[in-house]
C-alpha cells in the first residue's frame, strides 16, 4: 500500500516553497499525494490562490476554511480554533500516514495541533529559524516540539532544533526550498512582466512587502506610515506591492497601501503574483523593501539589495546583501540611499546564498518516501549540552 502523505497549504508564499516537494510526491508511484488547502487561499481577500494551485494541475483533497473577518488578537484565536476542528474531521476523513507542514502561521500550528492528538506523524519545514519581531517564532519553535520529522535551511537552525530537544537523526540540513522554486520556474522578460503586471518599470522600480510585526510596540499601521513617506521621496522610482499576511493589523496595512496607489501613478499593488511573476519581480526589480522571510531567503539569490525593516525577521541568517533598519523614515531613508549605491549595489554582486543552493525537495522527499513512521510517535527528549 502506497505511503499517503498529506501536505497543508495555507498561503501563496508557503505553496511557492511547497510546490515542488507536492509535485515529487504527486509523480513518485510508491507515494499518495494527499492536498489540504487552508487559511489565506480560500479568502477572496487574498486572491483566491487555491485556484492557482488547481491551475498547476494539483487535486485539493480537503479545504478548511479559518479566517474569520477580523485581524484582531480575538479574530486570529477564533481562527485558531476553527482550525483546529476543521483539520481534526479532515484527519480523520483523509487518514494519512504522515502529514507536511512548513514554517510558523497560526492555522498550521492548529493543524499540528490536531494531528498531535491524531497520532499522526508530523514532518516540519524550516525549523529552527528565528524571527523575534513576530509571534510566528514562538508558533514555529511550538511547531517542532510537536513534530518528529524535522528538515531545516541551514547548519545553525540544525543545531536549534536539536537544542530545542530534538533527536539529531531526526533533524536533516536540506536546504531553502525557496531555492528550488527560482531553479524551476521559468521567468518573464521584463516586457513580458510589465505586461503580465499591466505596471510599466520605471527607471528604479522597488519590490515592497511589509507583514504587522506582531510583537512590536508600534502598530503596523504607524510602521507602513513610516515606510511610505520614505518612498514617497523616492521621486524617480516605481513601486511594486504585494499585499500583507492575514495577521494582526493586516488590514490596517492593506488600507495606507491602497490609498498611496491611488494617489501614485508610479505604485501598483497586488493580492498575490504566483510564483512566476513574482520570481520574475525579484529578477528586474532593483531592490527588495519591507519585512518579508523573501528578501533574506530568496533575494540574495538574485543579487539584489534588501533593505529589511524592524524587528520581524530578527534573528535570521542574512547575506551581505542584506541592509537592516529601524521602522522609522529616517532610518529606512538611509538604508534606501544605501541600497541605492554604486558601491553597494556592486557589492550585492558578490553575495552567496546562506540558504543553500538547490536540491532541497528532492532531498525531503528521499527522506519522506523512505524513513520509517512506525516508531516516531513516541519521542524521547534529547538532552543536548554545548561542547
Amino acid at each position: 500500500m502506497n505511503r499517503k502523505i498529506c501536505v497543508i497549504t495555507g498561503g501563496r508564499a508557503e505553496y511557492g516553497l511547497l510546490r515542488w516537494l507536492m509535485q515529487g510526491i504527486r509523480d513518485d508511484p510508491d507515494l499518495d499525494l494527499q492536498l489540504l488547502v487552508t487559511g489565506m487561499h480560500l479568502s477572496p481577500t487574498f486572491g483566491s490562490t487555491y485556484l492557482d494551485i488547481e491551475r498547476d494541475g494539483f487535486q485539493i483533497d480537503a479545504k478548511v476554511p479559518v479566517l474569520t473577518e477580523l485581524d484582531t488578537p480575538v479574530g486570529v484565536a477564533r481562527s485558531m480554533g476553527l482550525g483546529l476542528a476543521g483539520f481534526a474531521q479532515a484527519f480523520a476523513d483523509l487518514k494519512p500516514d504522515v502529514i507536511v507542514v512548513l514554517g510558523d502561521r497560526y492555522e498550521i500550528f492548529s493543524a499540528v495541533a490536531a494531528a498531535l492528538v491524531a497520532r499522526i506523524p508530523v514532518a516540519h519545514l524550516h525549523g529552527g529559524e528565528l524571527t523575534e519581531g513576530a509571534f510566528d517564532d514562538a508558533l514555529r519553535h511550538a511547531i517542532t516540539k510537536m513534530s518528529h520529522l524535522h528538515f531545516v535551511a541551514a547548519q545553525p537552525y540544525r543545531q536549534r532544533v536539536i537544542q530545542l530537544g530534538e533527536a539529531p537523526e531526526t533533524v536533516f540540513l536540506v536546504g531553502g526550498l525557496g531555492v528550488d522554486s527560482m531553479l524551476r520556474v521559468p521567468l518573464l522578460s521584463r516586457s513580458e512582466l510589465e505586461q503580465a503586471l499591466g505596471f510599466d518599470f520605471g527607471k528604479r522600480t522597488v519590490l515592497v512587502t511589509f507583514h504587522p510585526a506582531t510583537l512590536s510596540d508600534a502598530s503596523p499601521g504607524e510602521q507602513m506610515a513610516e515606510l511610505l513617506v520614505a518612498l514617497d521621496a523616492m521621486s524617480d522610482s516605481h513601486f511594486i506591492f504585494t499585499l500583507p499576511n492575514a495577521d494582526n493589523g493586516g488590514q490596517e496595512i492593506t488600507a495606507q497601501i491602497d490609498n498611496f496607489v491611488a494617489r501614485n501613478r508610479r505604485a501598483k499593488a497586488y493580492a498575490a503574483l504566483g510564483q512566476q511573476r513574482y520570481f520574475s519581480c525579484l529578477a528586474h526589480c532593483d531592490m527588495v523593501v519591507g519585512n518579508s522571510s523573501s528578501g533574506l531567503t530568496e533575494a540574495p539569490s538574485f543579487k539584489k539589495p534588501t533593505v529589511n525593516i524592524g524587528d520581524r525577521q530578527r534573528g535570521r541568517l542574512k547575506a551581505t546583501s542584506v541592509i537592516d533598519c529601524e521602522p522609522t523614515t529616517a532610518s529606512i531613508s538611509a538604508a534606501l540611499d544605501r541600497a541605492c549605491s554604486v558601491d553597494f549595489i556592486q557589492s550585492v554582486g558578490a553575495t552567496i546564498n546562506p540558504y543553500g543552493q538547490g536540491g532541497a525537495a528532492d532531498k525531503v522527499l528521499a527522506t519522506l518516501k523512505a524513513h520509517p513512521l512506525e516508531s516516531l510517535i513516541p519521542k524521547v527528549f534529547f538532552d543536548w549540552s554545548m561542547p
